[in-house]
This record gives structure tokens, C-alpha cells and sequence, in this order.
């Protein structure tokens, strides 16, 4: 962990997030290490006990949508399957209105198809288990930690990072995603904030209770497709935001604010990079990127 803390001590001051978090997970033997860092009043600052709520952003997907089915797996029917792994051939993203969002996502036919990165495909998923009465949010809590929630949860109170601007002001735990945000409630395309020990300890929930890193592994060695049970694939080792020399069957997904996740099924590892690269801009993740890869190599060694 002190190679990750040199690193992370060497970029972060380079920006443009001014907070991470970044935790280690060793699934076999059911533990992980994290730590905090921040450079708020100009000089860098490490906790080894993290207090800041990240926003997630699209981590929510596999926290909300692919969790479902591995705790209720009977509830997906194949078309629920193909909009899970975005190969049901809605629209990748719109800006939806709160009073017909509802009716919108569930107009489109879906239909097998290349895949193509949804947040429409997430939100059918949610929508489709509501139609069958069942209740995604209180099932995904049986297994989030305390410390991870949807942010309409997260009392005002509560450390948080500057995540963009709403209405010309800096955004300050509320959700970055617009769609989320408009919406208000809880949706399955992005809105769950997090500490970084809590997300580790989701993870750690997560694969007590469903076994899912030997699922998706299983799946993923059955097909080439991107998307395996709503986790993404590694599809370039050598140059992978996972790091370099990560197994061929290593699975994780990303977040639009500057989180990921990534998971090793042979090592029986993962590691967790949150962060709030949207402080002022998205368009430049250079840095978060050199960061990401960097730390994932250190892990896999």
C-alpha cells in the first residue's frame, strides 16, 4: 500500500480532483486496506481512516442493476438479460423529463444488438423489475454497506466533494448525473454515494452473499461481447485503466465523476480508485488515468 500512497501523494496534486480515495480488496481472505487523501487548503493530506462520501456515478450499475440479479436472478427474463449487458438497442442517453421518463424508457422495443454503453438499457432494467413488484432498492441494501447510499439518502451533513456546479454554484452532495438529479428518486443508472471503506465492504457483501466474480467469470469466458452480466470487460491488457498485468477474465466497470472498480477472478483481488475528477470540468482525465493505471499494476505484481 505505500508504493500506492507514493504515487497517489505524486499526482493528485496535479488535479483535477482535489480528493481520492483508494481501497485494495483480497476476496479470498475477505479483507481490504483503503486510505484518503486530499489537497482542500493547497498541501496534501492522507487518512488512513476514510470519511468522505464519493459519488459513484455509473458504479451504480453494477451496484444496483447486476447485484439484482445475482440476489433474484429468476426475476430477469432475456430481455431484462440484453439490456443488462447494453445489447438491447436502446439509445445510449438523453436528457429525460421527470414527468415522462417512465413512459419514454419503456417505449422502446428491445431488440438483440451490438453493444452500446445505456444508461436508458440500465433504467429499463429498473423499470422492468418494478413492473414484476420488485422493490430494487431495499433488495440492494441487504447488501450495501452502511456507508454506501443513494444520495437522496445521504444526510446534508455528511462530508462530500465538489462534483460540477448546479445552477452556477458548486455541487455539493447532490448528484452529478443529470438524469438522477432530475428524477429525484432512486433510479439504477447512477446516483449511490459512498466512503471508499464502505464500497469495499459492499464488495465484500456483494460476493458473500451471490459468488458473483466466479458468475461473471463463467459468463465472460462464454462470449466476446463487452459487457458480461452488466460488468465490463478488460479488452486491451497492455493498456487497460485496470493496469497492466491483470488476468484475461478481469472485470470492473467506471464512473463518470472519476471512480472504478476492477476485479481480478484468478487473483482473487480488486482495487477501487474514487474520486471527484469533475470538480470543475469533465473532458480532461488524463491524470485520474495515469493514476488508475499505475495503481492497477502495482496490485496485480
Amino acid at each position: 500500500m505505500q508504493e500506492i500512497i507514493r504515487i497517489v501523494s505524486s499526482l493528485l496534486p496535479m488535479g483535477p480532483m482535489d480528493g481520492m480515495g483508494v481501497g485494495v480488496i483480497d476476496f479470498k481472505a475477505k479483507t481490504y486496506e483503503a486510505f484518503e487523501a486530499n489537497t482542500f487548503e493547497g498541501e496534501l493530506k492522507l487518512k488512513a481512516e476514510p470519511t468522505l462520501y464519493f459519488d459513484l456515478a455509473s458504479l451504480t450499475k453494477p451496484l444496483a442493476n447486476s447485484l439484482a440479479y445475482f440476489l433474484k436472478p429468476e426475476a430477469f427474463d432475456p430481455e431484462m438479460l440484453l439490456c443488462l449487458s447494453h445489447r438491447g438497442g436502446l439509445p445510449s442517453w438523453g436528457l429525460l423529463a421527470v414527468d415522462n421518463w417512465k413512459n419514454l424508457i419503456s417505449s422502446y422495443r428491445v431488440k438483440e444488438s451490438e453493444t452500446l454503453y445505456s444508461d436508458f438499457s440500465a433504467l429499463r432494467v429498473m423499470l422492468e423489475l418494478e413492473n414484476k413488484k420488485v422493490d430494487q432498492k431495499e433488495l440492494c441494501k441487504t447488501v450495501w454497506d452502511k456507508e454506501t447510499m443513494y444520495w437522496t439518502d445521504l444526510p446534508f451533513w455528511y462530508p462530500t466533494l465538489q462534483c460540477g456546479y448546479k445552477n452556477g454554484v458548486p455541487n455539493y452532495g447532490k448528484v452529478h448525473d443529470p438524469n438522477a438529479w432530475t428524477i429525484g428518486t432512486f433510479v439504477s443508472h447512477a446516483g449511490l454515494f459512498s466512503t471508499t471503506d464502505g464500497l469495499c465492504r459492499t464488495l465484500l457483501n456483494y460476493q458473500e452473499k451471490t459468488d458473483f466474480i466466479s458468475k461473471v467469470k463463467s459468463d465472460l469466458s462464454k462470449h466476446s461481447n463487452r459487457f458480461a452480466l452488466g460488468w465490463d470487460r478488460v479488452e486491451n491488457p497492455e493498456n487497460t485503466l485496470a493496469g497492466k498485468g491483470c488476468g484475461k477474465f478481469t472485470f470492473g466497470h467506471l464512473g463518470f465523476t472519476g471512480t472504478s472498480i476492477w476485479i481480478d477472478p484468478d487473483k482473487m483481488k480488486g482495487h477501487i480508485i474514487l474520486s471527484n475528477a469533475v470538480k470543475h470540468h469533465w473532458f480532461d482525465k488524463t491524470n485520474l488515468n495515469d493514476i488508475r493505471r499505475a495503481i492497477g499494476e502495482i496490485v496485480w505484481k
